[in-house]
């Protein structure tokens, strides 16, 4: 309970300094992260899942498109219900749906695809690459489900160097994070 509470601190105390960033310096840090992404070197055909952003997020959507210049065939979660997230093809010109928290997504007719590549969410990291999400826990759940699958999805957190805190309490269902690309660059976690 007290790495709960902990989380909850920490995640609260990270996202009101995210949300007070002024918002035209969200887009610029926004277009530095594209940049950083973009320079990523991926196979064509790679299934890269990025995600829509909620309030005061990074803005992936020009990070998705340098991507899929690169021949990424890019997807988005979808949420099923409470507890479950599924990545739906993102095609260009089709139809986007609500999908809860203010976000659209590909419909159910969109392809269901298993990313290799999971632009990842988060409230708040520390350098250890631990990560604390939003509170639902629809991300490690859905990295569970395709590790289960046996599927090894490479995770990048995306954030801003703002959320950044000195230490993420441990649980066992955490799961902690390959890199993370920030407006300072991309960085890597060594296991």
């Amino acid at each position: 309970m007290q790495a709960k509470n902990e989380k909850r601190r920490l995640r609260e105390e990270a996202l009101a300094r995210r949300d007070a960033l002024d918002p035209q310096w969200r887009v610029e840090a926004s277009l530095g992260i594209a940049d950083a992404l973009g320079s990523l070197e991926i196979e064509p055909g790679t299934i890269v899942s990025g995600f829509m952003p909620m309030r005061s997020e990074v803005d992936l959507r020009p990070a998705m498109a340098a991507l899929s210049d690169k021949g990424a065939v890019l997807c988005l979660p979808a949420i099923l219900d409470k507890t479950t997230i599924v990545f739906r093809e993102l095609v260009r010109g089709a139809e986007m749906v609500p999908m809860g928290f203010g976000t659209f997504g590909p419909g159910p007719e969109a392809r269901g695809l298993q990313p290799d590549l999971m632009l990842v969410p988060l409230a708040a990291f520390d350098d250890r690459g631990h990560r604390i999400g939003y509170g639902a826990g629809y991300y490690d759940r859905a990295i569970a489900h395709l590790r289960e699958a046996g599927k090894t999805p490479c995770l990048i957190a995306v954030a801003f160097e703002c959320q950044r805190v000195d230490l993420v309490p441990d649980e066992p269902h955490d799961v902690p994070l390959a890199e993370i690309v920030t407006e300072a660059g991309l960085k890597s976690f060594p296991r």
